[in-house]
């Protein structure tokens, strides 16, 4: 395994720690704002691993704007009984990026207990597809996951399925260029160096909507 994957799965590592730590504390509980527990979840992470850095915007969505893609700021709403929430982190460790998704269910309602584990299997299925291909554009990539979701009776939620991820900072591109993006403008390969010569790490995230019963799930991390 190469130096630059082996820290970004150090990383991940770290951030599947801090999400099974939420989990351990129950922080994730009815009657909190969405700031509330995301406010938590920052303490949390200082507390265990002294992260006060983040690449990205930090994620707590709950109920309707689990709809909401990344872009959107959808105000802030209190996690309810029976509810369905997901977080997106993408916390640095030492200079690497992690960028780490989940969904939770509050209480036993079927629907949203299946839209948890369809996003769940449909991950490690996309994943176990991309590594059989030896020729793929991010653009094939992401319809192919469109198809997953679809055959589970889910709407694609999102313009992409993924990203670039490395050491901070990774390459980044002017907004509306998604050549660093898993998006159906894309038709790069997956496979393509990046402008030094290295090969580039892609992150996987899913986002799953059903918009007449106003609810979503999401799953991301590392595609290895």
């Amino acid at each position: 395994m190469e130096a630059v994957e082996f820290n970004l799965r150090e990383a991940e590592k770290k951030a599947d720690n801090l999400f099974q730590e939420i989990e351990r504390r129950n922080l994730i509980a009815a009657g909190k704002s969405e700031y509330e527990l995301n406010k938590e979840i920052f303490s949390l992470a200082s507390e265990l691993f002294g992260i006060s850095k983040y690449w990205h915007k930090r994620i707590v969505r709950s109920g309707p704007n689990t709809l909401a893609p990344y872009d959107e700021n959808p105000p802030d709403l209190i996690i309810q009984q029976d509810d369905i929430l997901f977080l997106d982190f993408g916390p640095i460790f030492e200079d690497w990026e992690a960028d780490f998704g989940r969904t939770y269910v509050l209480g036993s309602d079927p629907v949203k207990q299946k839209m948890k584990n369809d996003i769940i299997a449909a991950w490690h299925e996309i994943r176990d597809w991309f590594v059989m291909q030896q020729e793929l554009t991010c653009a094939q990539l992401y319809h192919y996951s469109v198809a997953v979701a679809k055959r589970n009776g889910w709407e694609y939620g999102s313009e992409i399925a993924g990203h670039l991820i490395g050491k901070f900072p990774h390459e980044r591109l002017k907004p509306g260029d998604y050549n660093l993006y898993i998006h159906p403008e894309n038709h790069n390969s997956m496979f393509t160096p990046d402008a030094s010569g290295s090969k580039r790490h892609w992150i996987l995230e899913l986002h799953f909507v059903d918009r007449e019963k106003q609810i979503g799930s999401f799953f991301e991390q590392l595609l290895v």
